[in-house]
């Protein structure tokens, strides 16, 4: 498996971060996860500009090029055979003394992994279950894709595998919140439902996606701080990340729903399917 890190291509097992990088002793660090189609990074702009927020908030200096990560992007998959790839690009804060001195964080380590996609059938129906693991409140106000990923992990000790099924996290005040790794979304009515930020949650690039595409279908979109009940008497359930695209719930504990046949489901995933056929052209 082949990997960049700060400026140099390098077979993964080969690469080497200090024990004082911040990013390993305080968690300082953020990354985001993609995938490629016909070789073009999907949403790229989308996820970058993300990571750039959250650097600038946390004062690691670090100028993204966008064409720059492209060109790597597309040598890691003509290294790894030519095939798309699952890519993650991370930065952590770099190397520094123990203690929380540096006010800005001038030489990050910045990776980026790839590795192959996981197989996996588009469309291909999950199961979920409420967790009981609680979601914690973001570092800030805002919550980025970081290295304080604990709170996930004891949620994934919940579940036998995230192949088949999909852990819900409600938030300490009870309200729905989002999966493990991905954002929720249910339809009542002919209504597309999904938390609202305040919640904690993650902005996801695809949640984003998902509800300016409803919008502009002219599917009638509510945010809102929800109870797990609102979510259970729902007609089609779906979750979304950037690797699994848009993934159909078929059942939650003893409640069923439309699965891959829901109506709104099928036309938010056909017009996803679209616009990844159509970026895939462009390039």
């Amino acid at each position: 498996m082949w990997a960049w890190m700060n400026g140099e291509f390098i077979k993964a097992d080969e690469l080497r971060i200090s024990p004082f990088d911040h990013g390993f002793l305080y968690g300082l660090g953020f990354f985001e996860t993609f995938r490629t189609y016909a070789g073009e990074p999907f949403l790229l702009e989308d996820h970058i500009e993300r990571l750039r927020k959250a650097l600038d908030e946390f004062r690691i200096d670090l100028e993204l090029d966008l064409e720059m990560l492209k060109a790597i992007i597309l040598e890691l998959n003509v290294r790894s055979g030519g095939k798309d790839g699952y890519f993650r690009l991370n930065v952590s804060a770099g190397e520094h003394e123990i203690g929380l001195a540096p006010s800005v964080y001038e030489k990050p380590t910045v990776i980026l992994f790839r590795k192959n996609l996981p197989s996996f059938i588009r469309g291909k129906e999950k199961s979920a279950v409420w967790l009981k693991t609680r979601r914690n409140s973001p570092e800030s106000e805002h919550r980025y894709k970081s290295h304080h990923y604990a709170n996930n992990v004891l949620a994934r000790f919940e579940l036998p595998s995230l192949a088949e099924q999909e852990g819900f996290f409600l938030t300490g005040e009870g309200h729905v919140a989002e999966g493990i790794t991905s954002n929720v979304f249910w339809v009542k009515d002919s209504v597309l439902y999904t938390p609202a930020l305040e919640t904690g949650i993650l902005a996801g690039i695809t949640r984003n996606w998902v509800i300016k595409t409803a919008e502009s279908l002219g599917i009638n979109v509510e945010e809102g701080l929800f109870t797990p009940g609102k979510l259970e008497e729902a007609d089609e359930v779906f979750v979304t990340n950037a690797i699994q695209e848009l993934v159909p719930v078929h059942q939650l504990g003893t409640n069923r729903f439309d699965g891959k046949n829901g109506l709104i489901y099928m036309k938010l995933h056909d017009h996803y399917k679209d616009h990844v056929e159509q970026t895939s052209k462009e390039r």
